[in-house]
């Protein structure tokens, strides 16, 4: 039941009131990849891949933050992947949808929505 509302709360959060606004990294978007081929998913990619992509921005870390990497995991103890997803987000002043709270560390940094 859990299942249901987060993802009805995405759903409405995403399609209903920011389509045409939406971001995703390209690290999130090969890691939704990675993931449904592992388990065999690739058909739910494709579907994904149909509707999705062509209504967000696909968005990458300049070449020149990875640099600050190491540095800000000492100072917000974050996991690579959230690192990732903090620096894109602070590069290009946006915020963060998630339901991951680990961006309770940066969220005095940029704006997180938490689901």
């Amino acid at each position: 039941m859990r299942e249901q509302n987060i993802t009805s709360q995405l759903e409405e959060y995403l399609v209903d009131t920011n389509i045409g606004h939406i971001s995703i990294s390209d690290f999130s978007l090969h890691s939704i990849g990675v993931i449904l081929f592992r388990n065999n998913k690739d058909t739910i990619f494709l579907e994904f891949t149909k509707d999705v992509i062509p209504k967000v921005e696909i968005i990458t870390l300049q070449k020149s933050l990875y640099e600050y990497l190491a540095q800000d995991k000492k100072t917000y103890g974050l996991d690579f992947d959230d690192l990732y997803q903090y620096k894109i987000a602070k590069q290009r002043d946006l915020k963060i949808v998630t339901m991951d709270k680990d961006f309770e560390k940066v969220k005095k940094e940029i704006e997180i929505i938490f689901l």
